[in-house]
């Protein structure tokens, strides 16, 4: 699968909000305590933000949408990444653009 880099879609992010993404140490507790098993949220999904791979993110659309925003992998975080507050700003990211 071939990725098209977009360079503003991060800064598009982060004029929406605070996207505290670049913390994420990617080691995989989020996914290990998330209650749906959701394996995507956040580790490759903010790495896919942080890289301007806009088709990935949109290509988990529905991992973003179906997260309860419960907090377990934040409260998990041991870099303290604002996991739940990036997850709405990508649902509000996709609702203000008309994709979703």
């Amino acid at each position: 699968m071939s990725a098209v880099v977009d360079r503003g879609f991060a800064d598009a992010l982060r004029a929406e909000g605070a996207f505290d993404a670049e913390a994420c140490m990617n080691c995989g507790v989020c996914s290990a305590v998330c209650p749906l098993g959701l394996d995507v949220l956040p580790r490759r999904l903010f790495r896919y933000a942080l890289l301007g791979l806009e088709e990935r993110v949109r290509a988990e659309e529905e991992a973003i949408f179906s997260c309860l925003l419960c907090r377990a992998c934040e409260e998990s975080c041991p870099a303290g990444v604002h996991i739940t507050e990036n997850v709405r700003l990508l649902r509000r990211f996709f609702l203000e653009e008309g994709t979703r």
